[in-house]
């Protein structure tokens, strides 16, 4: 026991002197997108992408994951919110990847079952580099206040594709359009969060029989 904690803690301070951060701008003629994370932070947030829901749905990212977020966009939402929605989530997964460089002594693998009231929502991805998404929501309803439903897939589309991860999305039980969604990012937040780590016992190798993800 006195070994694990030492572990962990050793871990901890690491993580601390040498956080994982990155930044990426991303700009095209429909949206205008910055973020900033740190993999390694307390779960801060500052979101504004003209999208309240979403903004929303990343505080649950940062706080679930304790990850620090900085992500600020602007976009044609006039038109409608898919393509900022899903530009947030393409930008998000390219400072995930580049946060996590070369993914040396990642755990590698996250899992997390999240229930908010009737809703049961499991999440396992695996930074396996090749981008792979299994999405199994059943979301009732088109809209959750002014936010299209159909634009949580587009996002983790985004996200999944630009971080090269493999993700699997399960929905147990759920009625509640928002109960649903929220339960799903903050099941992704935890899995994320574990698949994060650092692995005291490997160290500063590849998680891959490979040799390289």
């Amino acid at each position: 026991m006195q070994t694990s904690n030492r572990q962990t803690q050793s871990r901890h301070q690491s993580a601390v002197s040498n956080p994982r951060i990155a930044s990426v701008s991303r700009t095209t003629g429909e949206t205008d997108v910055q973020v900033t994370i740190n993999l390694d932070g307390t779960g801060h947030c500052r979101a504004a992408t003209g999208i309240p829901f979403l903004d929303h749905m990343l505080h649950q990212i940062a706080s679930h994951g304790l990850f620090d977020l900085d992500i600020k966009a602007k976009g044609d939402v006039e038109i409608d919110d898919h393509h900022t929605n899903e530009d947030v989530g393409i930008t998000l997964g390219q400072a995930i990847a580049k946060a996590l460089g070369d993914r040396k002594g990642i755990v590698r693998f996250g899992h997390f079952i999240a229930p908010l009231d009737e809703s049961l929502i499991q999440v396992v991805l695996d930074f396996s580099g090749r981008p792979h998404i299994t999405y199994g929501l059943e979301i009732p309803t088109q809209r959750v206040g002014t936010y299209d439903t159909q634009l949580v897939r587009e996002f983790f589309v985004g996200v999944v594709n630009h971080s090269q991860m493999t993700l699997h999305i399960r929905q147990f039980d759920g009625i509640n359009s928002h109960h649903i969604i929220e339960a799903t990012f903050k099941a992704f937040a935890r899995a994320m969060r574990m698949a994060v780590e650092i692995d005291p016992r490997r160290a500063s190798t590849i998680p891959s029989s490979k040799g390289v993800l």
